[in-house]
């Protein structure tokens, strides 16, 4: 009797078991922790997905990471980048964007949330030979430590198009694209001799991304304040990664039945079955702390004219999907 007792324990754990590894989605949030401001971009196999560390300004001083070679199933990846390896920066390192050129990893970030000229920080560059780091500082100074066109030099994302990589980045409600070398150690003036163009859309806040679609680029942003429940993503089409880009609408905000303060997003593209995700931290229902913002993962839709659907937010997330061979 007891052997059949233990034999049925162990047919029972290893049936939960199977069906905590099969999961059909991903769940909201995709990973536990504090993390806000997240970019989700693809390398080789894997998904991966770097956020803001959610604290106070004096203990965002780190960047985690996370992988995934289906969705469904995140590996932490602790402390790619802190304030100990880049000299300069002492506290509210943001929104990280990475790209990988010729072999290398370059992650941006924003750090120190400097209010004006005087001060040390903004935008800087650090280096690895892999995804998960470890990160190094790339210039040992900010690449953008200065307020242009009124841009407070923080939430940064690199955009590549074609053979030519952009810097897009601002807060206090004013967005600048300025075109990197190709090294990235600075930037390549524009004819008119220009540095810093400003792209600045109707109600735009902070948080740029931009992808490109059928020969349109699709330019998303964050509206309202991050610390409140009017936090949300529009966007806006054109014909040039320079605009004009004129607002069309929103289309990610909180749904009271399930979360508050959804924004600050970024797009990852699964070509082969030509697949739209957005990823975006949302605070859960009942938090108050600002700070209380995790990251999730709903699948995004065109309609026929190439307009982006409302997001429906969830519980559930995405379901499961591999990157292929």
């Amino acid at each position: 009797m007891k052997k059949i007792l233990f034999l049925s324990l162990l047919l029972l754990n290893a049936q939960l078991y199977a069906q905590k590894n099969t999961a059909e989605t991903s769940g909201n949030p995709l990973f536990k922790g504090w993390y806000a401001d997240p970019e989700g971009i693809i390398f080789g196999k894997e998904y991966w997905i770097y956020p803001t560390f959610s604290a106070p300004y004096n203990k965002q001083v780190f960047f985690d990471a996370f992988s995934s070679p289906d969705l469904i199933h995140w590996t932490k990846h602790s402390t790619i980048l802190d304030t100990a390896r880049v000299k300069w920066a002492k506290r509210a390192m943001w929104a990280p964007s990475i790209i990988e050129k010729r072999g290398k990893y370059y992650l941006f970030f924003g750090a120190n949330d400097i209010q004006s000229d005087k001060e040390k920080g903004g935008i800087g560059v650090a280096v690895a030979n892999h995804p998960a780091g470890p990160f190094t500082d790339y210039l040992g100074k900010p690449l953008v430590d200065k307020f242009h066109n009124g841009a407070q030099p923080i939430d940064q994302f690199v955009y590549k198009d074609g053979n030519n990589y952009y810097l897009i980045y601002g807060g206090w409600r004013h967005c600048n694209i300025a075109k990197l070398k190709d090294d990235f150690t600075g930037f390549v003036p524009f004819e008119d001799g220009s540095t810093f163009k400003e792209i600045t859309p109707e109600n735009y806040v902070e948080g740029p991304f931009m992808f490109k679609k059928n020969g349109k680029y699709y330019f998303m942003w964050s509206e309202g304040g991050w610390t409140g429940p009017n936090y949300s993503v529009a966007y806006a089409i054109a014909d040039s990664p320079f605009g004009p880009f004129k607002r069309v609408g929103k289309i990610l905000q909180q749904d009271p039945k399930v979360a508050t303060g959804a924004g600050h997003h970024s797009v990852i593209h699964h070509k082969k079955d030509d697949a739209w995700y957005i990823v975006y931290h949302r605070r859960p229902l009942g938090e108050t702390d600002g700070n209380a913002r995790v990251t999730c993962m709903d699948q995004l839709f065109f309609d026929e004219n190439g307009l982006i659907k409302p997001v429906v937010i969830t519980n559930e997330g995405v379901e499961k999907r591999l990157l292929g061979k």
